[in-house]
């Protein structure tokens, strides 16, 4: 069982950074995929981030490769997803999430994919 905690979210002009934290309680942390999903007023849910137990496999969606990156620290139970270059399009809550394995193919953009689900933190980009 796990548990995730996100902060870091706040007000940025376009062009800005931002670095989100998404805490976990929980002894499995390591051996769970986490990402990052961002839902928009309106707009369905959108993959954005995941990594597998070591930070050198990530998955990226289009919109965002380049410019956000992903990482984890196993030895504190914390995964973070750096946002630069920031457009008022990326503004949206981003939820953290865990899985039991990184999927391959497009199962890991699926929110059905992930059993354990933040409660998100509010990104908004101003123009």
């Amino acid at each position: 069982q796990l548990q995730l905690v996100e902060s870091g979210g706040g007000l940025v002009q376009t062009g800005g950074s931002l670095r989100l934290s998404c805490a976990a309680s929980g002894r499995t942390f390591s051996s769970h995929a986490v990402g990052w999903f961002r839902q928009a007023p309106g707009k369905e849910r959108e993959f954005v981030a995941v990594s597998g137990w070591s930070s050198s496999n990530t998955y990226y969606a289009a919109s965002v490769k380049g410019r956000f990156s992903i990482s984890r620290d196993n030895s504190e139970s914390t995964v973070y997803l750096q946002l630069n270059s920031l457009r008022p399009e990326d503004t949206a809550v981003y939820s953290c999430v865990a899985a039991p394995k990184l999927y391959s193919g497009s199962v890991y953009a699926s929110p059905r994919s992930y059993n354990y689900w933040g409660q998100g933190t509010q990104v908004t980009v101003s123009s």
